[in-house]
């Protein structure tokens, strides 16, 4: 094999000095999930591993590395909202995932606003500019090729309401800089921020630009 290029086998160790497999897939957009338990004790937390996965009906999904609040939550009410994390709210968010007790409310460790939705009854965060209500559809625990289960859990939930602050929508067009996402590197402590100087266009073969 070529002395240019690392290779290793997962199941041996990767050999260097941090794990790269989470900086190559990446940067990850962040799960900022809100939940409650069936007593209503609120829940804030984001994932590293989330994305959107379906357009009709929308479904996102973001899986929980090992058995977390977010998930018993989710088991127990099928619902969940997800909150746009961007660069102002960075700290908050870095807050929310402090390894607290189920009885320990992150909205007021991050100092966050908890908000009523409108068909779910778990509250979004009221600072954040986008929030995704949404309902369960398939909750799924990961395994290996063995077939040997593993302790992580894809929750996958369908997009009933969306809420987006109007100041995003240019002539009509969610303006995805504006928001300052931050997204999620490989790195300990690696994030970055999306601003529009990381914007190109590129049309589908075939498409018809608009």
């Amino acid at each position: 094999m070529s002395d240019d290029i690392h290779f290793y086998e997962p199941a041996n160790g990767h050999g260097l000095p941090h794990d790269p497999f989470n900086a190559i897939v990446g940067p990850r957009p962040i799960g900022w999930i809100s939940s409650h338990d069936s007593e209503g004790r609120l829940n804030l937390a984001p994932y590293s591993f989330f994305n959107a996965f379906n357009y009709i009906p929308p479904i996102i999904g973001f899986s929980s590395v090992g058995r977390k609040d977010s998930l018993n939550n989710i088991e127990q009410t099928g619902e969940f909202v997800w909150n746009l994390a961007t660069r102002p709210l960075a700290e908050q968010m870095n807050q929310s995932c402090a390894a607290v007790s189920p009885e320990v409310n992150e909205f007021e460790l991050s100092g966050l606003t908890p908000v009523a939705s409108k068909i779910v009854g778990v509250p979004r965060v009221g600072e954040s500019p986008v929030s995704f209500e949404c309902k369960v559809t398939q909750i799924i625990q990961l395994q290996r090729a063995d077939k040997a289960l593993v302790p992580s859990w894809l929750v996958l939930g369908e997009v009933v309401a969306v809420h987006i602050a109007k100041w995003l929508l240019k002539d009509g067009v969610y303006d995805t800089a504006a928001a300052e996402p931050i997204l999620r590197g490989g790195g300990p402590a690696d994030y970055f921020q999306l601003g529009p100087e990381a914007l190109f266009k590129m049309y589908r073969p075939g498409a018809t630009p608009r």
